[in-house]
């Protein structure tokens, strides 16, 4: 009986032990809760470690990222698009006068072959009229450049003009009412941020690809290889997939804007490697109207020597910090020197716009004529100090000469358009250049009409204003003009040249 009584007791004494630890533990969790809530945000789960935090807050942010819409994107790009043949004469062999672009795009860039050679591309249609920009080495040396569209229309185009030192063509084609891409703006355009190219790789039309930016302001040395001292490098790098053939064509944001001409890749084997890297749309913009109001670049100068800020120039020259652009030397009678920039100073701003890289200053400056008054922002001997150039030409000139007269533009006396497509189907031929406007001249003393259509000089085929042009440079003797009146009907004059 005892022996029960005693067992029941002790039962009941470690059942209440038992009790008494739970509600200590209870109680110091409880404690423990309140505590930690006092130092941890309400939205915020308790058991969040700050690390854990940092991923459920960026988890939240890419939330909120909205989906890019590609099939829009490259529904707007792709028709602006067109596909480049150009045809040249007989290249040199290997290694005499090679191509740096071959470095990038393999051997293969050009088909080598004897006789006349074929090298393809891409363009970019910015105006409905038919304005079309590419690259320079798509066209460079072209006696005859054909434009494909989307739609698969074709047309002989006329070159405008070509820049080496950016490595930009513009082309003209006659025609109205084209699709065309809106010009974007490059400077707010961000590492990280979505792209699309839009071009031709390996003959294959209207290929789109899609990347992000990877990088800006990246200057790989190609184009100064082809001897250009003002060459101008500060290209987005993208990893957008780009192959031989995307040369020249569109780099599109999530907009639908052009922001980037392509024009090179990163390549051992000539075939895309992971990066490729474009011409910004904000570079190219003075450049295209430059060519199409001149037909060649009217090129700013500073006159200065600029080298980039690394730790070693920085701790040799005691500057403070590596932002901006060293001068080692400045050119004398330059718009530098004349607006009082000194050796040694550092260029921080151009305009406003904040330069950390050569490329960038050059890329800066390549937006203004000779004539422009810029502000230059500098720091000379530690003091912050702003000061306003005008800029000079080339030849040291400060201002930009005189459009070409319009009499210089006459081909023996006559002036003279390229055909349009509609025009050339009327009239039943391939191609040819229509007589405008007769002046005084060899054209209108033969008796030949205004609207007449030249389609050939010497047997020799017209197909734009320039080939008239060059049929006719240094020509003497006789020469014979073929084509077909505005009613259709063919003719041919004999015009002796003096």
């Amino acid at each position: 009986m005892y022996s029960v009584q005693r067992i029941i007791i002790e039962k009941n004494m470690n059942i209440k032990k038992a009790l008494g630890i739970l509600g200590i533990a209870i109680l110091g969790g409880l404690v423990a809760l309140g505590v930690n809530r006092l130092f941890t945000s309400n939205d915020t789960p308790a058991s969040f470690t700050q690390h854990e935090t940092a991923k459920f807050t960026l988890a939240e942010k890419l939330a909120d990222v909205p989906d890019v819409d590609f099939v829009s994107v490259a529904g707007v790009s792709t028709p602006a698009v067109v596909h480049i043949k150009s045809i040249m004469q007989s290249a040199p062999s290997r290694g005499q006068g090679q191509n740096p672009f071959e470095d990038f795009f393999g051997p293969d860039f050009r088909q080598q072959q004897r006789g006349p050679q074929q090298s393809t591309g891409s363009g970019v249609i910015i105006n409905k009229s038919g304005y079309i920009v590419t690259n320079n080495h798509v066209v460079d040396n072209a006696t005859k450049v054909e434009v494909v569209l989307d739609d698969k229309r074709t047309y002989v185009a006329e070159i405008m003009g070509v820049d080496p030192e950016t490595d930009l063509a513009l082309l003209k084609i006659e025609e109205d009412n084209l699709p065309y891409l809106n010009l974007g703006n490059s400077d707010e355009l961000k590492v990280g941020e979505w792209v699309v190219a839009v071009g031709n790789p390996f003959n294959l039309t209207s290929t789109v690809t899609a990347g992000i930016v990877s990088a800006k302001g990246r200057s790989i040395n190609l184009l100064r290889q082809r001897g250009g001292e003002y060459a101008v490098e500060n290209f987005i790098q993208t990893d957008a997939a780009v192959n031989p053939g995307n040369s020249g064509g569109a780099l599109v944001n999530t907009s639908g804007e052009l922001i980037g001409i392509n024009t090179a890749i990163a390549s051992q084997t000539g075939s895309y490697s992971g990066y490729s890297f474009a011409i910004p749309i904000n570079l190219a913009k003075k450049i295209i109207a430059d060519l199409k109001d001149y037909g060649e670049v009217k090129r700013a100068i500073l006159g200065v020597r600029i080298q980039d800020i690394t730790q070693e120039l920085a701790d040799e020259k005691g500057l403070k910090d590596l932002t901006g652009v060293y001068i080692p030397a400045v050119i004398e009678g330059g718009s530098a020197d004349k607006a009082g920039i000194k050796k040694g100073d550092v260029i921080l701003k151009i305009n406003g716009v904040t330069v950390n890289k050569s490329s960038g200053l050059q890329e800066q400056i390549s937006k203004y004529h000779p004539g422009d008054k810029i502000e230059i922002s500098i720091i000379r001997e530690g003091k912050d100090k702003v000061i306003t150039a005008t800029l000079l030409s080339k030849k040291g000139e400060n201002e930009i000469a005189k459009e070409v007269d319009r009499e210089e533009l006459k081909v023996l006396g006559a002036e003279i358009e390229n055909l349009s497509r509609d025009e050339r189907l009327e009239l039943k031929i391939k191609h040819g250049v229509k007589i405008t406007r007769l002046g005084n001249g060899q054209m209108k003393s033969k008796g030949i009409p205004t609207g007449f259509v030249i389609t050939h000089i010497d047997k020799t085929p017209m197909y734009t204003t320039q080939d008239v042009k060059n049929a006719l440079k240094d020509k003497s003797g006789s020469i014979l003009i073929d084509g077909v009146t505005a009613d259709g009907e063919k003719e041919a004059y004999a015009i002796r040249l003096d």
